[in-house]
């Protein structure tokens, strides 16, 4: 079977402004783009597998093994960014939602082809697994990098004890809603018995500096102070200053990507009640259109020229 080379593939919606910014700075480059459009897949998106691994066509054009992949999104849960599958989900949940895991599916089956063939990944979804808060920040722990205390849970008497050792934060598991401290009013019989429909992530609270830092094969590519008032910065940034990073602090984040297995990421870090920076979250799929455009950094353009010289390697 044929293969074209040099070109690089982005995965995730044409209307995503991230997309449309990687994809118009690659035409720049002059490097080729192929867009598979997950959100548009698969009521318009044609997609074909066949038993070669490399038996990969997109919308009629054979893609095979590409030089390079972004990885923005996979669009294939109705809760996920961009989607609306209310209409759907009222009319029929049951086979709604048996859709929507055939195309999640076949999607991370498309992905995963290419991780098997090689393709460089940004980000591979091998690394799914490890990117679900649970397990992200205990493997950081464990490899001895600085994590707040941190309990998840859906046992009251576990979030009172928990509580006992200082201020605390709480906020979902999975994330999208803002952090908010947790009070004495929120200890009550009453409030925690809502854990029995979900359980909750319980932190300790860090009342220092938000630090947001882009780590991009192995090297630092932009940090940046964020400045709020708020507990959660989401939505609530003043302004965003960039900083450069203490040595130590640097090695640590790029060693929290090897850890993960990530190559390349947004990493969030807060400062403690003990001066520690402490690391929050790595997100697989980091939005930095906003970061360049407050910070004044060039986060796109590191990330385009990295895509673009695996298409001039092909």
């Amino acid at each position: 079977m044929t293969t074209e080379t040099g070109t690089v593939v982005l995965v995730g919606s044409r209307e995503d402004l991230h997309i449309k910014e990687v994809a118009r700075r690659l035409g720049v480059e002059g490097v080729d783009a192929v867009i598979v459009d997950t959100l548009a897949f698969p009521d318009e998106t044609r997609v074909s597998l066949t038993e070669d691994l490399a038996g990969i066509i997109v919308d009629g054009r054979t893609v095979g093994r590409p030089a390079a992949v972004y990885l923005r999104g996979l669009h294939s849960s109705p809760l996920a960014y961009l989607v609306d599958a209310q209409e759907a989900m009222d009319e029929d949940w049951r086979t709604t939602l048996t859709a929507f895991r055939e195309k999640a599916t076949l999607l991370n089956g498309l992905v995963a082809r290419w991780e098997q063939l090689g393709v460089p990944l940004y980000n591979p979804v091998s690394s799914d697994w490890m990117m679900t808060k649970p397990v992200q920040l205990a493997a950081l722990e464990a490899a001895g990098l600085p994590v707040p205390r941190t309990l998840w849970t859906n046992d009251p008497e576990a979030v009172r004890r928990f509580a006992a050792g200082g201020r605390v934060a709480y906020k979902p598991v999975t994330g999208g809603a803002a952090t908010r401290e947790l009070l004495p009013e929120d200890l009550t019989d009453e409030r925690l018995s809502a854990l029995s429909s979900a359980p909750v992530t319980f932190q300790e609270l860090l009342p220092g500096e938000d630090l947001r830092v882009y780590v991009l094969d192995g090297e630092i590519i932009a940090s940046l102070r964020i400045v709020t008032s708020a507990l959660d910065f989401r939505q609530n940034e003043e302004r965003l200053e960039p900083v450069e990073l203490p040595p130590e602090v640097a090695r640590d984040c790029v060693k929290a990507c090897e850890v993960l297995g990530l190559r390349w990421t947004g990493l969030d870090l807060k400062r403690g009640q003990d001066g520690v920076l402490k690391f929050l979250e790595l997100n697989g799929s980091a939005m930095f259109l906003g970061f360049d455009a407050g910070g004044g950094t060039d986060i796109a353009g590191h990330f385009t020229r990295a895509l673009a010289k695996h298409a001039r390697r092909a």
